[in-house]
């Protein structure tokens, strides 16, 4: 069985160090795990690399297109290598926890976060897994698209590759030895 893990992000150099981005940058090392580098998906809405990782077969993907719009790529990638919604990994910045802190759970609504709302839709599901990993709320009056749409701060980027590291390594304990066992090591 083929496992889908889809980090979300926004392309090109302008949004690279942004929080929305912190899929993008798991994958990255996943990449690296995998000893692979990135192809362009023959239905140009995705890049992927094909490979293994701790002995399962995997897909990594990413979007060409915007945060908002995930939901096609994912599901063109999904649909190529016929994998079910129960063996798709998305890899998703999110605002309700806090910088540093992972949480990992299948299904669930969105809570606002349009990537997940457009894989939601294309899915026609949300029991997809999520690895969720923490931006924490904007300070002051800053909006959430400000906040979303910044570069991590000097603090942050000093704990970020550590964090990131964190997260593939719940990607791969999720796919070797489940939810209940990835929840007890990363959820806190």
């Amino acid at each position: 069985m083929t496992w889908l893990v889809v980090g979300l992000g926004n392309p090109g150099p302008t949004y690279a160090a942004t929080r929305h981005n912190v899929g993008y940058l798991v994958t990255d090392v996943l990449a690296d795990r995998v000893g692979g580098s990135w192809k362009k998906h023959k239905s140009g809405l995705a890049d992927l690399i094909e490979g293994r990782l701790a002995g399962e077969r995997i897909v990594l993907g990413r979007s060409r297109s915007y945060m908002n719009e995930s939901g096609g790529p994912v599901s063109a990638l999904a649909n190529f290598f016929d994998v079910e919604p129960d063996h798709v990994i998305v890899i998703h910045d999110e605002l309700d926890i806090d910088f540093g802190m992972l949480r990992i759970k299948i299904g669930g609504g969105d809570n606002g976060h349009n990537g997940l709302r457009s894989i939601r839709q294309s899915l026609d599901t949300g029991d997809f897994y999520r690895i969720r990993v923490g931006i924490g709320r904007p300070p002051g009056r800053q909006s959430v698209h400000d906040f979303v749409l910044k570069p991590y701060s000097t603090a942050e980027r000093k704990d970020l590759p550590s964090y990131v590291e964190e997260a593939a390594d719940a990607v791969e304990s999720l796919i070797t030895k489940g939810l209940e066992a990835t929840q007890s090591a990363f959820n806190r």
